[in-house]
């Protein structure tokens, strides 16, 4: 693995980096939860900027932020206490971070940060702040989005025409193509061992998993078109939302289609991402 301590960005650097993020669309991220008392929502962050990609953990909620300032925007990554009921900028940085995803090789968490020079590259932000970011992989650009697995695996999604999904491990291999024209949404199954995404095929969109024991891919399903992003609700269950109403589709019964929630109450647009854990679900609402 190699790493690279993370360097301070020149004032022209960062000017040039926020200066084509300067119309990032608005969103909010709410947090619905079944509990013994019924089921109930409530929004998690404002609806004033950009609040996006949410990763919901059982100590809380971690996400992507939009900050602004005089010379433009970046985005840090944030974490919701559930605890204390708090937030707070775990980055940090004069860069701009996204996707957070535990790091599943030390204590942290891995994103996508936007370099100075504009590649878009993994890292590692460890969780002592004593301790500098550092790069994972050097060779490996323009990333996207990234799932681990297991055995020191890393799926990602590489931006390109068209958009690829590629597999290596830590020690930085060269990365293998799984598939092509694929969606934005990556995820891991540690009970099936398979990763999850979706592609575009002849026209039809397909939930698709990604076996490296048995080094294919198989299909399951289409998924509406306008469907992008899913979650996993249980080993054998995704998640997705079509408009502002979240949807079940199960592995046994692939062609029945289960109406989960309508959260047309909280979200009067379009529910655009998505993550479940531990009977709470978090959702991003376009603005």
């Amino acid at each position: 693995m190699i790493k690279k301590v993370l360097k301070v960005l020149s004032i022209s650097c960062l000017m040039t980096v926020l200066g084509t993020q300067a119309s990032m669309p608005k969103s909010q991220i709410w947090l619905a939860k079944e509990s013994k008392e019924g089921f109930f929502v409530k929004p998690v962050t404002g609806s004033d900027a950009y609040h996006n990609q949410p990763l919901l953990t059982h100590q809380g909620l971690f996400y992507t932020k939009e900050l602004k300032s005089g010379s433009g925007t970046q985005t840090d990554l944030f974490f919701y206490n559930f605890a204390n009921d708090k937030h707070s900028n775990i980055t940090n940085t004069p860069v701009s971070e996204y996707s957070p995803t535990i790091y599943p090789h030390d204590n942290g968490v891995s994103a996508i940060v936007v370099e100075p020079s504009g590649e878009q590259k993994l890292w590692f932000y460890p969780n002592d702040k004593s301790v500098p970011p550092s790069r994972i992989f050097e060779h490996i650009e323009p990333v996207g989005y990234h799932v681990w697995g297991k055995n020191r695996d890393v799926m990602m999604f590489i931006l390109g025409t068209p958009h690829t999904l590629q597999f290596t491990d830590i020690t930085g291999h060269l990365p293998k193509l799984i598939a092509k024209d694929i969606g934005r949404s990556l995820a891991y199954n540690r009970t099936a061992d398979v990763y999850s995404f979706t592609y575009t095929e002849n026209n039809m969109h397909w939930f698709a998993t990604y076996s490296e024991q048995l080094k294919s891919v198989k299909k399951h399903f289409a998924l509406p078109a306008k469907v992008k992003d899913y979650t996993w609700f249980d080993d054998n269950t995704i998640a997705y939302a079509v408009g502002n109403r979240v949807f079940t589709r199960n592995f046994a019964m692939p062609k029945k289609v289960v109406l989960w929630k309508d959260l047309q109450d909280y979200c009067s647009t379009n529910i655009t991402r998505l993550s479940y854990n531990h009977e709470a679900l978090a959702f991003v609402c376009s603005e």
